[in-house]
């Protein structure tokens, strides 16, 4: 626990952060290289797409909200996009709530900046930080701008090389998010119980991936996921 007078950011922790981020950055650059090249292809331009990983910084509902981007713009496509992104970057709730009893005895004005730049692999570094017996809040917010910035820059490249990176698939871009969350989630494993709710949401979300169209699996594989972990009591 953070003693009494601690100071909320530390160079030592910023840089640590930065240092366990740098395992991630490949993964970032790659998926956000891969992002710029949709948004580009969906038609948006230069200037909204890195608006857009600016702002929102959430590859998923990135995705989802460049295909589902329609001209010209109304108000009912916007109260639609803010809907399906809404739902979407739930799994947030989730994350953030996880990180409480770490960072919950700290002001709103230390933990809003880092929870806003928040992300999977963020939330991945800090998980395994805090397991390893860390304790400098830090790393927090300084893996999250590390990763804003290569997600931003990559965008931009992403958008500018469309024409290398027409077709994401073909580079395998697409099994870059699911192979980093693999290895990441590795040091996390506490034993086959508490693994339920990632095997439940993951079968889930393939199946639904399978025969329903759009993204609903995001949502089914979350929820399921969600309800399997809420049936696993405390026992060893």
């Amino acid at each position: 626990m953070r003693g009494a007078g601690a100071r909320y950011l530390t160079v030592a922790g910023f840089a640590e952060g930065v240092r366990l981020s740098v395992p991630a950055i490949p993964v970032m650059a790659l998926f956000g290289t891969a992002f710029g090249a949709f948004a580009a292809q969906k038609g948006l331009g230069l200037l909204e797409a890195t608006l857009m990983s600016t702002l929102m910084f959430a590859g998923a509902s990135q995705f989802v909200a460049t295909e589902m981007w329609t001209e010209p713009i109304t108000v009912s496509v916007v109260t639609t996009l803010c809907l399906i992104t809404a739902a979407v970057n739930m799994r947030f709730m989730l994350m953030t709530a996880s990180l409480r009893p770490w960072l919950g005895g700290l002001p709103a004005w230390q933990t809003y900046p880092a929870m806003a730049l928040l992300t999977e692999p963020g939330w991945l570094i800090a998980m395994r930080y805090r397991a390893a017996g860390g304790t400098d809040h830090s790393i927090v917010l300084s893996s999250g701008i590390a990763l804003w910035l290569i997600w931003i820059a990559s965008t931009v490249l992403g958008y500018l090389l469309v024409a290398v990176v027409a077709d994401p698939r073909r580079y395998a871009l697409d099994l870059v998010m699911p192979v980093f969350f693999t290895v990441m989630l590795v040091p996390l494993w506490s034993g086959p119980r508490r693994a339920v709710a990632w095997v439940a949401a993951g079968a889930v979300a393939i199946v639904t991936a399978e025969y329903v169209s759009g993204s609903w699996y995001i949502i089914a594989g979350t929820v399921a996921g969600t309800l399997s972990a809420g049936f696993i009591d405390e026992r060893a």
